[in-house]
């Protein structure tokens, strides 16, 4: 009796580790060997197309400081902070706000629903390459809708340095904002109709009861999205790639492109493993800062 139970309980303790072993193969394998790939590497001066360069040597922090006293990568960091600061909360607050004209039923919201979610359904490269026609100079659609309430700036939005940044950013929230907006919809659909029904009796308005009741109560739905929003304004970049390459001057190249130029058009194996690290720490960063944040605003208010 004594040895069936110990088996028994030496199955149960062993089970847990044998259902997540796949996972933790497959993490280990394509993330976190990588990962150390690239940290070792990054310590190592590597360029495979100088016959000088091809045989790796140790160089320690070297390629890290090159990076950091480099103009380009300081410009390069610059529009990526602003890409992010400014694409993610902006996806973000149109996600919520078509997902609160959308969750009601009416007849035909379906299409509207549809609408506002195609743009997630085509791949990145088509949403460029529509976007091409749209900021063509003098005949391109934007320019004819801006010219219809008065704009007279510069037209060539993707050829102009001031204004490149703020296309991509435009194409990344007009394919993203669609995409949020469902996990918003079905988190609107999952509140408990007692709730708002308890604020209603109580007299509260539709501005109350968004501001007191809804937001508090979509706080997970938020720290979701805020998490995959941020994650995918770095990782996303093939409208740069499509349209600007970067350019002009650099005006539009973020990170992930320049790690790409770095990696495959100059064949930098040392300085591109430096940015991939950094990218990674950047990226770990946000995460954890987000998830930590989000679970003391949680614990405050289930402490009231």
């Amino acid at each position: 009796m004594s040895q069936e139970k110990t088996k028994s309980t030496l199955k149960n303790s062993i089970l847990p580790f044998i259902l997540i072993s796949p996972t933790i193969i497959i993490v280990a394998l394509f993330t976190v060997w990588p990962t150390i790939l690239s940290v070792y590497q990054s310590l190592f001066r590597q360029r495979l197309n100088m016959a000088e360069f091809r045989v790796p040597k140790f160089v320690g922090l070297q390629n890290y400081i090159s990076l950091f006293s480099s103009q380009t990568f300081h410009q390069v960091l610059l529009n990526t902070f602003l890409y992010v600061a400014i694409t993610v909360p902006v996806s973000i607050f149109l996600a919520l706000l078509f997902a609160l004209l959308v969750n009601r039923s009416v007849k035909g919201i379906g299409l509207a629903r549809l609408a506002l979610f195609y743009p997630t359904i085509l791949p990145m490269v088509s949403a460029a390459t529509i976007w091409m026609f749209f900021f063509t100079p003098e005949y391109g659609l934007f320019n004819t809708f801006l010219k219809f309430f008065g704009y007279r700036g510069p037209q060539d939005w993707a050829g102009n340095p001031h204004l490149a940044l703020l296309a991509m950013m435009i194409i990344f929230i007009w394919k993203s904002a669609g995409y949020f907006m469902i996990f918003y919809l079905a988190g609107l659909q999952n509140l408990p109709e007692s709730v708002l029904e308890a604020a209603a009796i109580d007299g509260a308005n539709p501005f109350q009861t968004l501001i007191h009741i809804i937001f508090p109560l979509l706080r997970r739905t938020t720290l979701f999205v805020t998490t995959i929003a941020f994650l995918d304004a770095f990782q996303i970049i093939d409208h740069i790639v499509i349209i600007t390459k970067g350019g002009p001057s650099d005006a539009s190249n973020i990170l992930l492109y320049y790690l790409w130029q770095l990696r495959f058009e100059y064949t930098d194996i040392g300085k591109s493993s430096a940015l991939t690290v950094i990218l990674i720490a950047i990226m770990l960063l946000f995460t954890i800062t987000n998830f930590v944040l989000s679970e003391r605003r949680e614990e405050k208010a289930n402490a009231k």
